[in-house]
């Protein structure tokens, strides 16, 4: 039974738990940090007045004290895409396992969101940052490195290697999309993707030219569509452009910079009355759970998508708590996965 009850409708403190459980305010105290050195039977008597106080321990002023806080946080590019949650979901497994909590924020491709993110955390205190940024070299992202807040970069390289990183080689990725449809007989091919300011894409279209170019293809038969943004709706646009050219210049496969726009640009195909992969064969890039349930399963370039996430959270965590860290930069390599939205082209 409890010896005193809390007054005046107010949260119970540790002086009410230890008064309830007749114990000092140091042997409360160990109990919820250093529950190691207490006796079962004590532990027991102050667990139980707790539970029966509804007792819940001021985190807030625990981490003024600590210095830092029990969470982590991911600041994501796009929220609206499931590339991205399945990263996060890896973070959040590797999390879970170190016994912390998980901040998701969502920069949706604006600078100045991203920057306002993450001043909020840094105000929170958190042990560590996982970010896929919308630029590398920003600012404030450098701000991060001076305070000597750990955080890694995700989804991209980091250039000048003063913090960890995990990215797919993207630029290979771009070269096995653009392969398999050459391997397919498609010799006038579209790029669809954009902005140019995303690093991925950027990368991606690097490596569908370059080994355009290695197969002796027309440089102007690997056509670029540059799209606002990653998204379906963009894709569907594209396929409105691609239906508009010329019959001689237009292309039989595309490759896109990201499932989600391969999903549009089907989607656009099969309103049209195309045939996918006859009249026109499609490649994504993440290979997202959608790409293989689509009415026509999308051939995609798979990235590691939770293993990403968990290999960015080892990172930060031996940051945080290893004195010998040593920045890696982790590459994974992309993989093709063939669906039925690619085949022979028709001549």
């Amino acid at each position: 039974m409890l010896t005193q009850q809390p007054r005046n409708g107010r949260a119970p403190s540790v002086k009410d738990v230890a008064a309830a459980a007749g114990v000092s305010l140091g042997t409360v105290s160990n109990v919820l940090n250093r529950p190691a050195v207490v006796s079962v039977a004590t532990r027991e008597r102050v667990e139980r007045a707790m539970a029966e106080l509804g007792f819940v321990r001021n985190e807030s002023a625990r981490q003024l004290r600590a210095g830092t806080s029990r969470a982590l946080a991911y600041v994501m590019l796009d929220g609206g895409n499931p590339f991205f949650h399945d990263v996060a979901e890896g973070i959040e497994t590797a999390a879970e396992d170190a016994d912390l909590s998980l901040f998701v924020c969502n920069s949706n491709g604006r600078s100045e969101r991203e920057a306002k993110h993450l001043d909020r955390l840094l105000q929170q205190r958190v042990q560590g940052i996982l970010i896929t940024p919308v630029d590398p070299d920003a600012p404030h992202l450098a701000d991060l490195a001076q305070r000597g807040l750990p955080f890694v970069m995700v989804d991209r390289f980091s250039r000048a290697g003063g913090h960890c990183s995990v990215a797919v080689d993207d630029v290979l990725g771009g070269r096995i999309a653009v392969e398999h449809l050459i391997d397919r007989g498609h010799r006038r091919v579209a790029f669809v993707g954009g902005p140019s300011s995303i690093g991925q894409v950027r990368e991606r279209l690097q490596g569908a030219r370059a080994v355009w170019a290695e197969f002796g293809m027309p440089e102007e038969d690997l056509i670029h569509l540059p799209t606002e943004a990653l998204t379906v709706n963009e894709g569907r646009s594209a396929g409105e452009r691609l239906a508009g050219l010329p019959t001689r210049r237009r292309p039989t496969a595309a490759f896109c910079a990201n499932d989600l726009l391969a999903l549009g640009l089907l989607q656009h195909a099969v309103t049209a009355g195309l045939r996918v992969p006859d009249d026109l064969a499609i490649v994504g890039f993440d290979d997202i759970d959608f790409a293989a349930a689509a009415a026509v399963p999308l051939t995609s370039v798979r990235q590691p998508r939770q293993e990403l996430g968990r290999t960015a959270a080892r990172l930060v965590l031996d940051e945080a708590t290893n004195p010998d860290h040593v920045h890696e930069q982790a590459t994974f390599v992309p993989a093709l996965v063939a669906r039925a939205s690619t085949g022979t082209a028709r001549r």
